[in-house]
């Protein structure tokens, strides 16, 4: 049995994705749930996916599959695929990306070798470091895009809110420009790194944590170059 709350947010995702498609936010959540934080969502997610309504795809940043709904939202708990109703995937960054259950296949068929060009931090920003002698195998399907990529492992727990841990594996699209919203590899100051959500306003830019125990970092939009957007995650257990 789902708690009021619960509910309530497994009938927001449901609706969004019938309706247009488009994953909520954290942020989306929060509001729409008129909590104070997002980490309450991370708590609710997390209630949701222990007890079998939706799932956390390690293979993908921000993804998740919504694998049954209950009876009082119009399907058997039991049935994810009956009563009209098919398992939907919330995907940050590959909207046309192929359903989880064909995934696996595809990315064992199209893996491509990448550089790891060392580490990121996902925390306090650290002294870039570039090394690329070691390599990660990576599914094709991952690639986003055009231009070169490479990887980079996680430090820190800044973005825990997003589906970054510490010790993960992140697949980097190398671009200079980004949207608000993009998870970015930024330069700050021309010799710290960091892996944020990049919004910007007016001359400043704002490189946010998914993380409420971490402070937003706001800087002259001079002083933090974009060296890659996030398009995938790789996750070893």
């Amino acid at each position: 049995m789902l708690t009021r709350k619960q509910l309530q947010l497994l009938e927001f995702i449901n609706t969004r994705m019938h309706k247009d498609g488009v994953p909520p936010s954290f942020d989306e959540m929060k509001e729409a749930l008129d909590l104070r934080s997002k980490s309450g969502i991370h708590r609710l997610i997390t209630a949701l996916e222990e007890r079998g309504f939706i799932r956390r795809l390690a293979h993908r940043a921000r993804a998740i599959e919504i694998v049954k709904l209950p009876e009082s939202m119009g399907g058997p708990s039991t049935a994810p695929t009956s009563a009209g109703f098919s398992p939907r995937v919330i995907d940050g960054d590959h909207p046309n990306s192929p359903p989880p259950s064909h995934a696996l296949d595809v990315e064992v068929v199209s893996a491509i070798n990448l550089p790891i060009m060392g580490k990121i931090a996902a925390g306090v920003p650290i002294e870039a470091v570039s090394d690329g002698t070691m390599n990660v195998a990576v599914p094709g399907s991952m690639l986003s895009g055009h231009g070169n990529h490479y990887a980079l492992e996680v430090k820190g727990e800044s973005m825990i809110e997003a589906g970054i841990n510490h010790g993960d594996i992140v697949v980097i699209r190398e671009t200079s420009s980004a949207n608000n919203g993009d998870i970015v590899v930024a330069m700050v100051e021309g010799y710290e790194t960091t892996l944020k959500r990049y919004k910007r306003q007016g001359d400043m830019v704002a490189l946010e944590a998914a993380n409420p125990a971490f402070e937003t970092r706001v800087l002259p939009a001079h002083q933090v170059e974009v060296q890659g957007k996030l398009v995938g995650l790789i996750r070893s257990y």
